[in-house]
């Protein structure tokens, strides 16, 4: 199974924005911390499911079991349900969607914001980023 943490982060709101992306893929750990630009909270959080997703298709687990964990309950409660109510955020949920279905075995699960400390971590990171245009894999 593959477990991918998720995370987006504002410096304000809007404000300088960064994702946070921790996969574990049985036992091989990937590390992203992608700087986004000027954006709300919530827009951050929609955009690092995007390129979580989008990194997941690249390598290649579409045909495994991959489990997303976010701290985000609109980010969760819009997957499940397939819609969002600020139309803001529906082209980025229709992308998640999109790319979600390209997975066989997708599966997205709200944790608590003290669970998902080291996709924090990184998102935090990628907020300082943003005046570098740097962007950090590991």
């Amino acid at each position: 199974m593959i477990e991918v943490y998720i995370d987006g982060a504002s410096a304000g709101n809007p404000g300088p924005s960064g994702a946070g992306i921790f996969i574990n893929a049985n036992g091989t750990i990937d590390k992203y911390s992608i700087p986004l630009g000027v954006m709300s909270n919530h827009e951050a959080e929609f955009h690092a499911f995007i390129h979580a997703l989008e990194i997941c298709l690249e390598k290649g687990y579409d045909g495994s079991l991959v489990s997303f964990r976010t701290d985000s309950e609109l980010v969760n409660k819009a997957v499940e349900k397939e819609f969002v109510k600020n139309k803001l955020y529906s082209p980025l949920l229709e992308r998640a969607l999109h790319l979600s279905k390209k997975m066989d075995l997708f599966f997205m699960k709200w944790i608590p914001s003290a669970e998902n400390k080291a996709a924090d971590e990184l998102a935090r990171q990628a907020i300082k980023k943003n005046e570098t245009g740097e962007q950090t894999t590991s």
